[in-house]
């Protein structure tokens, strides 16, 4: 190992600079690699829901789906604006009165059924079909057109726009929250550890691996928003760490060597042998999300464990680069560490630990209790998590105010069924509780009229070769209870009738999510537990260090995730699955540190009670510094931001990163004072050579 600290020291401006051509092609990388704000998106793609939206758009040439509401506009006026959002690119169809009857004719004259959908008091509404996928760039281009060109009385809802206002206010606030955690981490490593220019050291280097993590997305094809937003924040803040341990290593090897290159080749070589367990489990923390059903969890997890891992190699070798350059100013920067020795608090703790056992005892049955509730409280409705003044939701708001509609649906039915059967399933179908009604060709003929009478572009729009199209209507809200108890009595009405028949839409993809995303928590918490508890048992060669050390970590996640329920708050649906693995896998590098220096001092000869009172006293200033460092980052998110997901998880993983570093300070060392001696003999290299 010696030997690549010293290449490294010896190579150091070529690193400088190899890095620096590095980030030319990350830059355009990340430029050039799309973001996905569509959660439905990550559906797997055997779905039933998803196969008929390929369908929907294979077939009929739909995709996005939206419903325009129109506020005090005569008819004429209306008729002329359609005409203009035809000619819009990519939208594929309008339909609105005018589609089944020219506007000389009443309006009245409609079957009473269909002149309620498309009316109220003050109001008109049409529904537009676009020819591109609900979250595709075209669509959201077409549905700011449709915006500008129809103006303030112009209320557009559905997915496609919830993804247009989302990324509008994802770009806005991106550069902002990146800022604030980048101030306000630099401002807290500037008071907790020892120099004043140090941080803007460490900044620069993981600035620079996070700059090739998101350069190198580009060959992922596109990543989510949620990815996007959360992965700097957490590299920074995850690989903070590792930068602190050569840090404090370099210093330790300084006052022992006179050459700073030769104390920097062994701080290096400590460095990496520390980190590579540390970062073991960060790792298999994030692979843990690789496996869900839902692939948003793929997405995150692969951008984040490529982090780590680039942050790592940043940290033996770009870091290291720029600190034997900058020695000097660093040296003359230095001031007196603001922590104070932790002797005193470490005596304490070993002292009374039974209150800390007993306290692990009394907060597990409680914090499990909220932990379970909080999974089962989730939302998944995105549109909750968004400001109550954007657009729409406004539009969602009118829809529900001046029509009663809450979520749509879409009904693919074979176009040879008999008249009869479709007409049968659609009374049906208006049966079932919360169904306004089903709008399609048989709804609008009635008994009696022949199809033949109606506008070609109307039935081209409604009917294909293959399938024919309705629209369901209904008055329940996106991923409530409710609705997915209509959703399951519609598709049985539904096979009853036609059973290769598909029930598509927002509501029916969410359905699916819910329960994808259901099995897939159970998923990615057995993996990333089983995965970090077999890391620990080989790099701390131990039977039972790995049951501790998780079990602490875990109390710390079900206290965070808890809390939640305690305070009557609602997470978005993801928080929970990834928090529960980022928590684990970013934290449990607090308890590796003081665990690895107890094993040192006890092999070196010292009781148990020196071995954990030194082990505790060295490791609480590392702890305090790497927790309070991932807290600054994304605490400050986490106030700043609109978008509910991303101040969610951030305020989550801040609150997180305190609970976990009281834990493993006042709990894990309780823990090894209570079962010192089993640790002994189940683990190696613990007890003392002869």
């Amino acid at each position: 190992m010696m030997k690549f600290g010293k290449v490294v020291v010896k190579h150091r401006i070529p690193i400088l600079i190899i890095a620096a051509i590095l980030m030319i092609p990350s830059i355009f990388g990340m430029a050039s690699t799309r973001i996905n704000y569509d959660m439905l998106n990550y559906l797997p793609e055997d779905m039933d829901t998803v196969i008929g939206q390929n369908e929907l758009l294979d077939d009929f040439g739909k995709g996005a789906f939206s419903f325009v509401i129109l506020e005090d506009m005569s008819i004429k006026d209306v008729s002329a604006l359609k005409a203009k959002i035809e000619k819009v690119e990519h939208v594929e169809t309008v339909l609105w009165y005018d589609s089944m009857l020219d506007i000389s004719i009443p309006m009245e004259l409609l079957p009473e059924k269909v002149y309620d959908a498309f009316n109220s008091e003050n109001s008109t509404m049409m529904a537009i079909f676009f020819n591109t996928s609900t979250s595709s760039d075209d669509t959201m281009d077409a549905i700011r057109e449709i915006r500008s060109i129809a103006g303030e009385q112009c209320f557009v809802s559905g997915m496609s726009a919830l993804v247009t206002d989302l990324k509008d206010l994802c770009e806005k606030e991106e550069p902002i929250y990146v800022a604030i955690a980048v101030i306000l981490a630099c401002i807290a490593m500037m008071v907790f550890m020892d120099s004043w220019l140090i941080p803007f050291i460490f900044l620069g280097s993981i600035g620079i691996s996070i700059l090739l993590n998101m350069g190198s997305n580009y060959f992922l094809g596109e990543i989510s928003y949620i990815t996007k937003a959360l992965s700097a924040v957490l590299q920074l803040a995850v690989t903070m760490d590792y930068s602190i341990f050569l840090w404090h290593s370099y210093n330790e090897q300084r006052s022992r060597y006179s050459d700073h290159k030769e104390a920097m080749a062994t701080a290096i070589n400590e460095t990496l042998i520390a980190v590579i367990g540390s970062s073991m489990t960060t790792v298999a923390g994030f692979i843990a999300l690789c496996f869900m059903s839902f692939t948003l969890g793929k997405d995150l997890g692969i951008v984040m464990a490529k982090g780590v891992l680039l942050g790592v190699l940043g940290c033996v070798t770009i870091l290291p680069s720029i600190i034997i350059l900058m020695d000097g100013p660093l040296q003359k920067t230095k001031h007196k560490p603001l922590i104070p020795s932790m002797d005193k608090l470490a005596h304490k703790v070993t002292k009374v630990f039974p209150v800390f056992l007993v306290i692990f005892a009394v907060l597990i049955a409680p914090a499990y209790y909220g932990y379970s509730k909080t999974n089962k409280e989730v939302y998944y409705d995105m549109g909750e998590s968004l400001p109550e003044d954007m657009k729409y939701v406004i539009a969602n708001s009118k829809l529900s105010e001046d029509f009663n509609i809450a979520s749509t649906h879409m009904l693919l039915v074979d176009s040879n069924l008999p008249d009869k059967s479709v007409k049968a399933m659609i009374k049906n179908m208006e049966g079932v509780e919360g169904v306004k009604y089903v709008l399609g060709l048989k709804s609008v003929l009635g008994s009696r009229v022949p199809e033949e009478i109606l506008p070609e572009s109307l039935t081209s729009a409604l009917k294909s070769n293959q399938w024919e199209l309705y629209l369901v209507n209904s008055e329940y809200k996106v991923a409530s209870g409710e609705v997915n108890e209509q959703i399951d009595k519609m598709n049985k009405i539904l096979k009853e009738y036609d059973k290769n028949g598909m029930l598509i839409g927002e509501a029916p993809c969410m359905k699916d999510m819910i329960e994808t995303t259901d099995r897939d928590f159970k998923v990615v918490n057995a993996v990333s537990i089983i995965a970090i508890f077999i890391i620990i048992a080989l790099v701390e060669k131990s039977f039972t260090l790995p049951f501790i050390l998780v079990a602490v970590i875990e109390l710390a996640i079900f206290i965070n995730l808890g809390l939640p329920y305690y305070f009557n708050q609602s997470l978005p649906f993801i928080a929970p699955i990834c928090i529960s693995t980022i928590q684990l896998g970013a934290t449990v590098d607090y308890a590796i540190l003081m665990t690895t220096r107890y094993k040192a001092e006890r092999h070196n000869g010292c009781d148990k009670h020196d071995a954990i009172t030194t082990a505790l006293a060295a490791s609480i200033p590392s702890i305090i510094v790497s927790a309070m460092g991932l807290f600054a980052a994304t605490f400050g998110v986490a106030v700043y931001s609109d978008i509910d997901i991303i101040s969610s998880m951030c305020m989550l993983m801040a609150r997180g990163a305190i609970i976990s570093m009281l834990c493993v300070i006042f709990i894990l060392p309780s823990a090894f004072m209570l079962l010192d001696r089993f640790i002994c003999a189940t683990s190696m290299g613990f007890k003392p050579e002869r």
